[in-house]
């Protein structure tokens, strides 16, 4: 019987959770803790990190995990990375499921940088109101770029005050439509998004919006991560599970 360890924090981890627990998967969901109220799950959940690849190899083994699961956020590439280098270590097989990443089409404004610091730079200039879509994680380095008006939009209240000079702060969890964010963009005159390059639906509306106001989009680009099997349907997971045998040097 598989012991899986789905590492998740996704709208694509919970409907693996929920498939796994239809089937009668032995399996647990870990997440890293940053959402304040998670959705409930139908399997297991703890909570927290496991202390870099060394901890999480160390943990793979105390549990006697038979299968990883990797369904983080396509920018969690500390985590991934650890994840590909600790199901080596404990020798077990190892899954990604991910999002496709976004790509343009016709009417998209879309300007690309590598990373946060990148962005930051490519607002230097006239004051502009910006929809920053990045969560909180990410929102003190914009700081150094204080003449903007900055829209925020976070799933949990702030415990402590964004530290941007000029913002409007909205709390609320998607999925979004593009309807409610065409009348948000609009509303609070917002001339640029600011996004990470995420994929899937749940958080494409603002992009279908800003297409239909003709507003340029600063699109922050994935991280580059080690080479791993990816897929994109949860049940493809469950097909690799069917086949990814656990190594017989593991005793299972």
């Amino acid at each position: 019987m598989p012991n899986v360890l789905l590492l998740g924090g996704t709208t694509e981890a919970s409907a693996l959770a929920r498939l796994l627990a239809d089937r009668g998967v032995r399996a647990t969901l870990s997440y890293a803790g940053r959402t304040e109220k998670p959705r409930a799950q139908p399997i297991p959940v703890r909570v927290g990190g496991f202390g870099g690849a060394d901890g999480l190899a160390r943990f793979l083994r105390d549990a006697q995990v038979t299968h990883l699961v990797d369904a983080t956020h396509p920018f969690a590439a500390t985590m991934s990375a650890n994840a590909v280098a600790a199901a080596r270590a404990a020798d077990v097989p190892l899954i990604a499921l991910t999002r496709p990443a976004w790509t343009p089409v016709a009417g998209d404004r879309w300007t690309h940088v590598p990373d946060i610091p990148g962005a930051v730079a490519a607002l230097a200039g006239r004051p502009q109101r910006i929809l920053l879509a990045l969560g909180r994680m990410h929102v003190e380095a914009f700081a150094a770029a204080p003449q903007h008006h900055y829209v925020l939009r976070f799933v949990d209240a702030a415990a402590v005050p964004p530290a941007l000079p000029d913002h409007h702060l909205i709390v609320e969890r998607g999925p979004f439509t593009p309807e409610g964010d065409r009348t948000l963009l609009a509303t609070h005159g917002i001339e640029r998004v600011v996004c990470k390059n995420a994929g899937g639906t749940g958080a494409e509306a603002k992009l279908v919006a800003a297409r239909a106001l003709g507003i340029p989009v600063l699109m922050i680009d994935r991280p580059a991560l080690p080479a791993r099997v990816e897929v994109t349907d949860p049940h493809a997971v469950l097909a690799w599970l069917d086949h990814a045998a656990p190594s017989a040097k593991r005793g299972v």
